[in-house]
């Protein structure tokens, strides 16, 4: 059994929300079935490695590929992606893109075929949320997009199919799925590792009309910048709720570093919003005399699709739709909200924040 929904009403004519465009991908339950199987054989693979081996051996920095370190526990994963994607591509000729596939994150598959021959593009992050998920502090996910191949290209705006899988803790026995295909809305499965039971996933976001007493914020994972972007949170928060009471919570946050675990949350109605907008640091940070870190990547949002057939609204930093090559390069800035009452009331309070912080930024 699976649960589904769709974008509601209120969301159909938002500047975030898509329709269905472009080429349709051939067969693409089908496809959608294939995938779903090689997430399943990821999820598994890394869970026994992670019960297998210490979370030492498996948080070993072993590369530095794409501008992202590689750990132990990521060459694990990218075996069993690379074998599948593989095979696939037999029915499917493609141009995979993750990281780990040399200093481009490009493959044609399969291996020989001519980059004009491919059908699709796929953008694959096998495990989103390794940091996390090494040393079993919090699940991590298998994260797919696809799209109809344009001379072996393609942007997120092209991804016409899209599926994550939840990589569980060694003690969690549940495991989450998530998938849609363009303009059908999305579909969920909760998956008993113990039974092997599935039943169906309510992917239902929040309807809450007010940030009170709600989770969101803005994302702050890593050392340099953190002051700044706290700064605009409390002053979003502020010019939305106006001065906390004395004792009292007014919201409160959840700094998952992930980016597939963030829409997930969204989806299932545990946050509000959330945002995500660390390129925004760069001159900041420049004019402090340091460097930007890490920051989010077209892989990490391979999935945004069923979050926006789920309701959710996701947008850029300037309020418009996600636009990015599908590649393992590009800095990317993000913000997704719950529904459209939120977003009212978080986009011109978020944008006063920035500007009034320095952070140059129009959503």
């Amino acid at each position: 059994m699976t649960g589904e929904t769709g974008p509601s009403a209120a969301d159909a004519t938002d500047p975030a929300a898509g329709a269905p465009t472009g080429i349709p991908i051939r067969d693409a339950p089908r496809l959608l079935s294939r995938i779903r199987e090689i997430h399943e054989a990821i999820r598994d693979v890394v869970v026994a490695a992670c019960e297998s081996q210490a979370a030492e051996e498996l948080s070993a920095v072993v590369g530095d590929e794409a501008g992202d370190t590689i750990f132990a526990i990521d060459r694990v994963s990218e075996a069993v992606l690379l074998d599948h994607f593989e095979a696939l591509s037999h029915d499917w000729p493609c141009v995979l893109v993750a990281e780990g596939l040399g200093a481009d994150g490009r493959q044609v598959l399969p291996r020989g075929a001519r980059v004009d021959e491919a059908e699709l593009v796929i953008l694959v992050d096998p495990i989103d949320g390794t940091r996390g998920l090494m040393v079993q502090k919090r699940p991590a996910w298998v994260l797919t997009g696809v799209a109809p191949a344009r001379e072996g290209r393609a942007s997120l705006n092209d991804i016409q199919l899209a599926v994550q899988t939840e990589i569980p803790l060694v003690k969690q026995h549940l495991s989450d799925s998530l998938w849609a295909q363009l303009g059908q809305g999305a579909r969920g499965e909760r998956f008993n590792r113990l039974t092997g039971e599935r039943q169906s996933l309510a992917i239902r976001p929040s309807g809450a009309r007010t940030l009170l007493q709600g989770f969101g914020g803005l994302a702050r994972f890593f050392a340099g910048g953190r002051s700044l972007l706290a700064a605009v949170d409390d002053d979003v928060v502020r010019r939305i709720l106006g001065p906390a009471p004395r004792g009292r919570a007014q919201v409160f946050e959840d700094q998952y570093i992930c980016t597939g675990g963030q829409l997930y949350e969204l989806m299932v109605g545990h946050d509000r919003w959330i945002g995500d907008l660390r390129p925004l640091l760069d001159r900041a940070l420049e004019r402090r005399g340091e460097a930007l870190g890490i920051c989010c990547h077209p892989y990490d949002l391979s999935t945004e699709l069923i979050a926006r057939e789920a309701g959710v609204i996701v947008t850029d930093a300037a309020g418009g739709r996600l636009s990015a090559p599908m590649d393992v390069f590009t800095e990317l800035s993000w913000i997704g909200y719950a529904n459209a009452a939120i977003r009212q009331q978080v986009e011109p309070a978020l944008r006063d924040a920035l500007r009034a912080h320095g952070l140059g930024a129009d959503p």
